[in-house]
């Protein structure tokens, strides 16, 4: 008898149960598929952002040049040096992966990046896969980079990223300023030109968007988005970078050889109120971050100036018709109410002109002409002069000083330059009014700034006149005073004299305010010491002001420092008074398809430097060009027919000369410090080819 099958009855309410479950996904799948938003949350949006992935393009940040377009600071490659450590790196003991030689790997590595052997190797003997070998190897440049290739030393690898690099270390700190990395990784400016004209300077960063897997990877069939970064715009900046090196020059020599708090030293021209340099002590290296103060010297630095003030109170008395310097007085002392002035010398020199007595610098004759002259007019002068209030210049923590003053003694003593204070760029500016025959310039620091995707000027720099603020017959006046100052041979100031062009200027010497009784330090060197000049004296080019505190030594080595900058301008600027230098200036004939060998002994029979590149025997391009005025020993470039070019020797030179050698070869190249070359990166005899970077090393 067979079996019987059984036969399950599935009750109908539990079926239908089963389809109202079904049948509610589908009406909540179809609701999701249509819906804009389910239980508060955009679904669209949801879904996009599990599937998108969005990676900004970072914007280049502009760069800053000089005003003849050498490079100051730009965004480079930098990289950072890694040991790998971990054995199992290496598949092939002929060819090893990680650090085999730890001992030698630190002694090769030590003076490449300025870390202790010991310090490398406490940092190898880790246990761990790798190491960074930091501080020394972190930020490191392709010339270094390149030196340690060269090592060969197994494990020994490099990580890259962006930052920003200043070509020649502390050259114009303060001006630049610094950019670095904030905690988003964006490149901002904190000091100088790099923070005032951040927005400019900031590019406009793009991305590149698409749809990835679950998995993070790149749907292929679904095509990329991606907006270009905008480069931020390109800053020219009116530092000349040669006037620049022989300020930086000046200072590290009197850094070196005295003591003192610290020093200022800027020039200005007079033309047109543009900063050519500005270089102090202390300072720091932008790479290195080696900051002690966030204060811009030029800008920042407020104290009484001593003086210098002397010509304005002088020029006020003869803007306000009571000045004659034939008229005398006696020096030494002048009672003002209960207090006694005093001439620097606390004795005087008897009876003398008022105009013996700016020579001289004598106070009680600024005193004399300041009670006379009165509160109200020669507090008037000095604001119109710009004293007391911003010049406006482009860069961050500009200070206005203060030339308040109201009793008789507050007069007397503010009209040699104590109880009020001032700033070295008001000094510049105030100096541009003597300079241009009453006429007073703003000064800038802004050339042009232009935007690289599109090379328009989006701004330009220029003279800007403030206005007439003292008449010419006044100005004429001061600048022979001035003259009698330097040449007269009465004071110290005699020292400022520089060869083949006339020096003219006022010294200051103010005692430092002793912030603990409200009077003054009484020690040897408690002073801040100044020199307010401009050159030459016919009709003036260029506007010097330094002022160094504390110094410890004779302030005639301070001048002699001046005068040779001034020398070293002035040659630079082809600046001629005397016909004995007349005839060391040479004219460049037109070389151009001329015989090379001849052309070469000619030049070199005048004096000149010639640098022929090239193997062949025509002269198809030379610099200078035809017509360019030359002195003795410039460097003559002369490129020839030839397909083959090799560089030379370049040690020894100017940046402006590798400037000048890279243009013509026609490669990139990178400076790194100031002064002259040190250390090339393409060795002497190498063939030339487009894709070369020339990178030099610069020391003063």
């Amino acid at each position: 008898m067979g079996k019987k099958n059984k036969v399950i009855e599935i009750p109908s309410i539990l079926i239908t149960l089963v389809l109202l479950l079904f049948l509610a996904i589908i009406l909540k799948l179809g609701y999701v598929n249509v819906a804009k938003e389910v239980d508060g949350i955009d679904i669209e949006e949801f879904a996009l952002n599990r599937n998108t992935a969005k990676v900004t393009l970072y914007a280049p940040r502009g760069s800053i040049y000089d005003v003849n377009g050498e490079t100051l600071a730009s965004d480079v490659n930098s990289y950072t040096v890694i040991a790998v450590l971990d054995s199992s790196r290496t598949t092939d003991p002929a060819n090893p992966q990680h650090v085999v030689d730890k001992e030698r790997t630190a002694k090769e590595l030590s003076p490449l990046i300025n870390m202790s052997e010991e310090a490398i190797l406490n940092l190898l003997n880790y246990k761990a896969w790798q190491v960074e070998l930091g501080p020394g190897g972190r930020g490191i440049t392709e010339l270094t980079k390149s030196k340690i290739e060269a090592l060969d030393l197994p494990g020994i690898i490099f990580s890259s990223s962006t930052k920003r690099y200043y070509q020649k270390d502390n050259f114009a700190s303060y001006l630049i300023g610094y950019a670095k990395k904030n905690d988003e990784g964006k490149i901002t400016g904190e000091l100088g030109v790099e923070a005032y004209y951040n927005d400019d300077l900031t590019g406009i960063d793009g991305y590149t968007e698409y749809q990835q897997d679950i998995y993070g990877y790149q749907i292929p069939t679904i095509p990329a988005v991606t907006i270009e970064p905008e480069s931020g715009k390109d800053i020219y900046l009116t530092i000349d970078n040669n006037i620049q090196l022989f300020l930086e020059s000046a200072v590290k020599k009197l850094d070196n050889d005295y003591t003192m708090d610290w020093i200022t030293f800027s020039v200005m021209d007079a033309k047109t109120g543009a900063i050519l340099g500005s270089a102090s002590s202390p300072s720091f290296n932008p790479n290195k971050l080696d900051i002690t103060s966030y204060l811009n010297p030029l800008v920042s630095y407020q104290y009484e100036p001593g003086s210098t003030m002397k010509m304005y109170s002088f020029m006020a008395a003869m803007e306000n018709g009571i000045y004659d310097g034939n008229s005398t007085y006696e020096s030494g002392v002048y009672k003002v109410d209960d207090a006694e002035i005093r001439d620097w010398n606390n004795v005087g020199w008897g009876t003398i002109t008022y105009d013996q007595g700016f020579a001289y610098s004598s106070n009680t004759a600024a005193s004399r002409l300041a009670i006379a002259l009165g509160k109200d007019k020669l507090a008037s002068f000095y604001k119109q002069m710009g004293f007391g209030k911003k010049t406006g210049v482009n860069l961050p923590g500009e200070v206005a000083g203060d030339i308040d003053f109201n009793y008789r003694t507050e007069i007397a003593t503010a009209s040699f330059g104590q109880g009020i204070t001032t700033t070295p760029i008001q000094n510049l500016q105030g100096l541009t009014a003597i300079a241009n025959d009453g006429v007073m310039l703003k000064p800038y620091i802004i050339d042009k700034i232009v935007n690289p995707n599109t090379k328009e000027v989006v701004y330009e720099g220029g003279r800007e006149e403030i206005g007439k603020v003292v008449s010419k017959s006044t100005t004429d006046a001061m600048k022979n005073l001035m003259y009698n100052v330097v040449y007269s041979g009465l004071t110290d100031a005699k020292y400022f004299k520089a060869n083949n062009i006339t020096m003219i200027g006022k010294t200051g010497t103010a005692q430092i305010a002793d912030p603990n009784t409200g009077g003054y330090l009484k020690g040897s060197y408690d002073y801040v010491k100044s020199f307010a000049g401009m050159f030459p004296y016919e009709d003036p080019q260029y506007i010097v002001y330094i002022s160094v505190k504390r110094f410890i030594g004779n302030f005639s080595e301070v001048a002699k420092n001046v005068a040779k900058v001034a020398e070293e301008i002035a040659k630079y600027k082809n600046i001629i008074e005397t016909e004995t230098e007349e005839t060391n200036v040479i004219t460049l004939d037109n070389y151009l398809n001329k015989n090379l060998t001849v052309t070469k002994e000619s030049l070199t029979n005048m004096g000149l430097q010639v640098i022929s590149l090239g193997s062949g025997e025509v002269i198809t391009k030379t610099y200078p060009e035809a017509g360019s005025k030359v002195t003795s020993n410039t460097k003559i470039f002369l490129k020839t027919n030839s397909n083959d070019y090799v560089m030379p020797d370049i040690r020894g030179w100017t940046s402006n000369e590798v400037i000048t050698l890279a243009t013509i070869l026609g490669i990139d190249y990178r400076i790194n410090g100031y002064g002259n070359v040190t250390e090339q990166s393409i060795e002497v005899g190498t063939s030339i080819t487009s894709d070369l970077i020339l990178e030099v090393n610069l020391s003063p």
